[in-house]
């Protein structure tokens, strides 16, 4: 019999992905973050590891994101996969479910990577259909996560970002916007970051992922690699203040998957990004209206001049949010997908 746990929604607020080497410390110190989330491939069984999330849940908000369905597929669903991924949703009640836009299944062989879709109307019939059959499964609305890419498909005949909001429209399901991907995938195939998440729909929008990335130079041709193995760099700090500007405050989740830190490091990056948003919440409101008269005593005092400031924003935050991500114009696609193989 399924254990039952208090019904914790996830807030507008940073998590962190639990990671093995941080459980036995989060149980014993329960640090305060905003929420969990764990990969669901890594619960699908009886081990230590399920007993510890078990104790966690108690107290934490949890998501749960698969990384091994492959949406994808134009072949379908493993119909034992979905059903090992609705045991654990039913075993741990998670208040969000996601699921990448990708594929990594074919002919029955299982590829340890997560590949690119040619963006076209045969393969949105095929996701929007393994979309509806994930979704009645679980019956709940899954959140659906945009990719890492490091090369394209010719003929696609539609954005990564239109394709996406062509699924929203076809299946209600709702969107992860991984800012890390988008940054990295704009670089690498050299497109408008802003641009592409401008073009999604923002009320599907229920939560986001923030990471670091590796950068790779080779022959003067820059590739950048989705590692997740390095603190959120400052360029899609400042990606992630356009998001919040536009969409507001979301559930956003700090990943952490190579050369995991100390439990405290990934803490920090997790309030970072509250401060940040709580900086953007405060230049959105505006300065506080003053109606006395200044106090003269300090006349002729300018203390801060910044753009930003002039509009509201914390100091410390309008720095990073003024960033302005590079741009590799010069990058060769052909040049990249030899050297990202």
């Amino acid at each position: 019999m399924s254990k039952i746990f208090p019904n914790l929604p996830v807030p507008d607020a940073a998590g962190i992905g639990l990671r093995s080497r941080h459980i036995s410390d989060m149980i014993s110190r329960r640090p305060s973050a905003g929420w969990l989330e764990v990969h669901a491939e890594n619960y699908m069984g009886d081990s230590a590891a399920v007993d510890a999330l078990e104790k966690l849940r108690e107290t934490y908000p949890l998501s749960v994101h698969g990384v091994g369905l492959s949406l994808g597929s134009a072949s379908g669903l493993d119909r034992d996969h979905l059903e090992r991924l609705r045991s654990v949703c039913i075993r741990f009640q998670p208040a969000l479910v996601s699921e990448h836009l990708a594929w990594s299944v074919a002919d029955g062989a299982y590829l340890n990577d997560l590949l690119p879709l040619r963006y076209d109307d045969d393969a949105l019939d095929s996701v929007a259909a393994n979309v509806d059959q994930l979704q009645d499964r679980l019956q709940r609305r899954v959140f659906i996560e945009n990719l890492s890419a490091y090369i394209a498909f010719a003929n696609s005949t539609m954005t990564e970002a239109q394709f996406l909001a062509e699924l929203v429209k076809r299946t209600g399901c709702g969107l992860l916007l991984d800012v890390n991907n988008v940054y990295v995938s704009a670089c690498n195939l050299d497109f408008d970051a802003k641009a592409f998440i401008d073009d999604l729909p923002a009320d599907a929008i229920g939560e986001i992922h923030l990471a670091g990335h590796a950068v790779n130079e080779v022959e003067g041709d820059i590739v950048l690699i989705d590692d997740h193995g390095s603190r959120v760099p400052p360029a899609v700090w400042s990606l992630y203040a356009h998001v919040l500007r536009k969409i507001g405050p979301r559930p956003t989740l700090i990943e952490w998957d190579t050369e995991v830190p100390a439990l405290d490091v990934l803490l920090g990056e997790a309030m970072w990004a509250d401060m940040m948003a709580a900086s953007i919440d405060f230049e959105k409101r505006g300065p506080p209206q003053i109606a006395q008269q200044p106090d003269r005593r300090f006349h002729g005092i300018e203390l801060f001049s910044t753009s930003n400031l002039a509009r509201g924003a914390m100091p410390a935050i309008s720095a990073l949010t003024t960033i302005t991500p590079s741009v590799f114009a010069s990058n060769s696609v052909t040049r990249r997908a030899r050297y990202a193989a």
